[in-house]
């Protein structure tokens, strides 16, 4: 084990201040990762707050995570010491069930292994990317493309592959018609994404302001949600609408709006249930669907395309003192559109 400093808090009601704790060794299959940014994700905030009831505390958040390798295992055949690398949301899972052979490590039968908030193989929590280091199973590390702005790709860890893995799997590519709703950290990449594979893109927002940056990313068409007559000018005509936003509302609204056979996949994560009137779904026999983040092959699949199509997040470069500061903000939607740390800024 050996000394690591972080950010982290040890009660719901503390804010994050400095930490230190204990992380593993480098082990013979595991890459030492010395952070250089981490990303600023909603859930952090969840989590530090114990607002899903399952925090572990204490509490060391973050799980978009850029960094230089600083040491490696003896095992270790994908990296070497001074390479960038990426770490996301998970660092481990069973490995064994249908869908960890089959690359879907986000659905491991047994649960996978958070970069935070779980149980590491050392015994005790898993501690995240608010931190100067990470140990990580070489299996569950990723490859960061050196074209990009390092900062910018923090986010694509998490907010990036949430939204690929949607429009890879429902096959997103040129003539298609696919919508965004809500222009936040994860509907912000779902534009540039959409875009990058060749589809038209419209974005759906609550509020007209936001027309002018959603154009700059990538759409083609804003939709005002709130304006009857511009949904209703759009009726039977998406093959894939990708719902990004966490707070209650209305999806029937854009239910109405696929093509026949056609799917709705939800992203965010909102706290109250969702009403779905199923006849929008009978009638065209239209489907509603979620998806969560991406594996780790999908995963280092949307990094490289990302590195093909020159995309990373648009960031607000933040200290790590300033980390509550900025979680004031994000409740507020007062971030264009993704909070980075620099570690740096960590003594």
């Amino acid at each position: 084990m050996f000394s690591c400093v972080g950010y982290g808090t040890k009660a719901s009601e503390q804010p994050l201040g400095p930490f230190s704790f204990e992380r593993r060794d480098c082990g013979p299959r595991d890459v030492q990762i010395d952070i250089l940014y981490c990303g600023v994700c909603h859930s952090d905030l969840h989590q530090a707050r114990n607002e899903w009831g399952n925090t572990i505390y204490p509490c060391v958040p973050g799980h978009e995570i850029v960094g230089r390798v600083a040491r490696v295992g003896a095992e270790v055949t994908r990296f070497k010491e001074g390479d960038l690398a990426g770490v996301g949301c998970m660092v481990d899972s069973c490995r064994t069930c249908a869908a960890c052979k089959e690359g879907l490590e986000q659905y491991c039968e047994q649960g996978f292994t958070p970069t935070y908030n779980g149980n590491d193989p050392s015994g005790g929590p898993t501690f995240g990317g608010y931190a100067k280091a990470v140990v990580v199973d070489q299996d569950f590390v990723l490859k960061v493309p050196a074209n990009l702005d390092l900062a910018g790709v923090a986010p694509l860890l998490c907010a990036g592959i949430t939204t690929y893995s949607p429009l890879r799997h429902w096959q997103v590519g040129p003539g298609q018609k696919v919508g965004i709703v809500g222009l936040g950290g994860l509907g912000h990449m779902g534009v540039k994404l959409a875009h990058a594979m060749g589809a038209s893109v419209v974005l759906f927002t609550t509020s007209p302001g936001k027309s002018e940056d959603a154009r700059r990313l990538g759409a083609d068409e804003v939709v005002i949600s709130k304006d009857e007559a511009q949904m209703a000018a759009h009726a039977n005509s998406f093959d894939l609408i990708v719902d990004t936003v966490a707070a209650p509302h209305d999806i029937n609204s854009y239910l109405a709006l696929l093509k026949r056979d056609k799917t709705l996949v939800q992203v965010g994560a909102p706290g109250e249930p969702l009403a779905v009137q199923v006849f929008n779904l009978i009638m065209k026999r239209r489907s509603f669907a979620g998806s969560l983040i991406g594996g780790i092959a999908e995963t280092q699949e949307m990094l490289d395309f990302c590195a093909e199509h020159g995309i990373t997040a648009d960031i607000e470069m933040i200290a790590i003192q300033d980390i509550e500061a900025a979680y004031s903000r994000m409740l507020k939607s007062d971030v264009k559109y993704r909070f980075v740390i620099d570690m740096q800024t960590l003594q």
